[in-house]
């Protein structure tokens, strides 16, 4: 059983308390310490070289942001971000994604939140996968998960095979969780402007955060890229990523496709989930799908990807385990046998372009 030491960083007493509160009601969660500020935090993790940092942005003497950035030059720790500021400024929170935080979690309802117990489970969960991911990144130079696993080299006659129909129209989808900011800024800058087909993305995010990310996004990238509004229809050479909070599938209007957004329940605890889509995608019987599941804890877009390849024609590929920042997701996929390709995030846009080809 792995054994999680946590130091809790926030400018508040009250949520310290109950933020190490409901950590230490996990059995093999402890809290080894508290901090107060930027310093303090620093101080602390050098004294006392916890597993996993849970930190507040918003903190006087030096803030979250400042602290962050000191911490991944100077004593590299996982950090999940759990904060007021999150959830108003969705910028500060990318930004920090940026920096090297593992994940974030917005408080429910301000800095002083009384009804924090409603992250409870959430929080407990991603600690304890920060912490697995820091320990398995320490103890081992991040191998394949199997030595059969389909690498770069089966993509030749994969190519060929995803050529045969040529009459069929592509479509591009993307399914990623924890991560994923920083995976999606290195796939979406790298694709090409003239990208013939659309591409639909599903990131794991609480609502308000996804329009900020298309909005990051699209300045990086040649390719349009937005937030889905329900109904729109689809558009080669743009990428549109479901809104936190709602599904995202596809559906035929005429000739063409569009978005539809919905508020049905959560699958895997998700919505927007990965599965929805890509079972969306498999009634387009007319359509090819280049389906790319990247870093993520759980095993979401695995069922969805299955349904697809048994209905349409889908290359599936997954992000390997070298380069995934939690090899949750696209472990399920490999393991399940369902991928077609295994690669690095930095080779993954080259793959979809040459895939997205015509003939």
């Amino acid at each position: 059983m792995l054994l999680v030491n946590v130091l809790v960083a926030d400018d508040s007493a009250f949520m310290r308390k109950m933020i190490s509160g409901m950590l230490t009601s996990d059995p093999v969660i402890t809290v080894i310490g508290t901090a107060r500020n930027g310093e303090d935090t620093l101080r602390c993790i050098k004294k006392y070289r916890p597993d996993v940092v849970t930190l507040d942005v918003e903190m006087p003497v030096m803030d979250g942001l400042e602290a962050l950035k000191r911490i991944m030059e100077e004593c590299p720790v996982p950090v999940i971000l759990v904060s007021s500021v999150t959830a108003e400024g969705a910028d500060e929170t990318l930004k920090a994604m940026e920096y090297g935080a593992f994940d974030f979690i917005p408080k429910p309802s301000g800095a002083i939140s009384l009804d924090i117990e409603a992250i409870k489970t959430d929080l407990i969960n991603k600690v304890k996968h920060a912490a697995s991911t820091g320990a398995a990144r320490s103890a081992n130079p991040r191998e394949a998960v199997a030595a059969h696993t389909p690498g770069l080299e089966n993509a030749e006659s994969k190519t060929r095979d995803f050529h045969t129909n040529v009459h069929l129209k592509t479509l591009i989808a993307i399914g990623v969780s924890t991560g994923g900011p920083k995976a999606l800024q290195k796939v979406l800058p790298a694709l090409p402007k003239e990208l013939n087909a659309p591409v639909l993305i599903v990131q794991h995010m609480p609502e308000g955060f996804t329009k900020s990310l298309s909005s990051r996004l699209n300045k990086l990238s040649g390719i349009r890229v937005k937030e889905a509004e329900n109904g729109e229809l689809l558009q080669p050479g743009t990428a549109y990523i479901a809104p936190g909070g709602r599904h995202l599938r596809v559906r035929k209007i005429g000739a063409s496709l569009a978005c539809e957004l919905g508020e049905g329940p959560p699958v895997h605890g998700h919505r927007p989930s990965v599965d929805v889509l890509f079972e969306s995608l498999a009634l387009l019987t007319d359509h090819k799908v280049i389906a790319a599941i990247l870093t993520g804890m759980g095993s979401d877009g695995t069922k969805g990807l299955k349904t697809l390849k048994h209905s349409v024609k889908t290359l599936a590929i997954t992000e390997s385990e070298k380069t995934a920042v939690v090899f949750g997701m696209p472990r399920a996929a490999a393991e399940s046998g369902v991928a077609d390709i295994v690669a690095d995030i930095d080779q993954t846009a080259a793959l979809i372009e040459r895939f997205s080809r015509r003939g």
